[in-house]
């Protein structure tokens, strides 16, 4: 039996849905690998589970409040606590997520600077994000590591602090990107991507995002704002609650807010669907084909199988 599975995919193609029966049926726990569901307070926008509808223990969700640094080192911390935990009682680990580097944090051979583990340093470094913005904080990366400067986006802030650190340490964070296209395993584990049509899948997000809407995502924004999480790093960066803090402050009319929503979360659906294609050991399953019984039946097979 395979000592790890992973589920990823594009967002909306039914990850949760089809890890919370896997985990069911391996008798296990599903351990989320989505880096805005570690958020408290960020519910809806992240399409957490509800934990009325979980069928398994749902882990590494609710960890931090919005305002509080968390990374991809911590991450691969936390969430090897709970794989070994896991692996001890004779258990699989279900790993299920569209965040691809925590996906590899935790999987795979990966190593991180200490800042990455260190608040501290991450504070300074989001103090300076908020005193020079995101091209100032893009351009001081620039000035001292020009190549891995060139892979990140100015508005990944996130990321743009992350190679800042590793700059620091020593690490180049241009060098770690190109040891994705040879990844070495930490665990032996099984991923599986889950895909379908395009233009369903588009529908589908933008199904997904006018339920949001109707499930309450504007009042959840507006309690994270209340709570002064609005101007934090996190709730700024995540596709979902940028856009409506923005309707919120007048910036643009809530029609608007809500097509950006859409439009953003097709185009980080192909990203996802881009990352998953450079990694060669992943195996593909077509929902369209399969649905959730049938991809459940697979994946289960395959893992016991293996």
């Amino acid at each position: 039996m395979i000592a790890v599975l992973a589920i990823t995919g594009p967002t909306a193609v039914g990850k949760s849905a089809v890890a919370d029966r896997v985990a069911l049926a391996l008798r296990s726990e599903v351990l989320s690998a989505d880096a805005m569901q570690v958020y408290r307070g960020m519910d809806i926008g992240t399409a957490k589970t509800p934990e009325s509808e979980r069928l398994v223990p749902l882990r590494l969700v609710d960890l931090v409040e919005p305002d509080e640094a968390y990374s991809a080192a911590l991450y691969q911390r936390d969430a090897r606590a709970h794989i070994d935990r896991l692996l001890q009682d004779g258990r699989v680990p279900v790993v299920c997520g569209g965040t691809g580097l925590y996906l590899r944090a935790a999987l795979d051979v990966m190593e991180f600077p200490k800042g990455e583990l260190e608040d501290e340093r991450r504070a300074s470094y989001i103090e300076l994000y908020e005193r020079l913005g995101d091209e100032g904080l893009h351009a001081l990366l620039a000035e001292r590591d020009p190549r891995s400067a060139q892979l990140v986006h100015p508005h990944n802030v996130k990321r743009v602090i992350r190679a800042l650190e590793m700059h620091d340490e020593g690490v180049s964070y241009a060098e770690q990107a190109s040891g994705f296209s040879h990844p070495r395993p930490f665990y032996d584990h099984l991923t599986f991507a889950l895909t379908m049509d395009r233009a369903r899948l588009y529908a589908r997000i933008d199904d997904r995002v006018d339920i949001m809407m109707d499930e309450g995502l504007l009042d959840e924004v507006r309690r994270l704002v209340s709570a002064g999480a609005g101007d934090a790093l996190t709730s700024r960066q995540a596709i979902g609650y940028k856009e409506l803090i923005d309707y919120l402050e007048g910036r643009c009319s809530l029609a608007e807010a809500v097509d950006l929503i859409k439009r953003r979360s097709r185009r980080y659906a192909k990203r996802q669907l881009a990352w998953c294609r450079r990694d060669s050991r992943i195996r593909w399953l077509d929902m369209d084909e399969l649905g959730i019984d049938g991809a459940v039946e697979r994946i289960a097979s395959e893992a016991t199988a293996s």
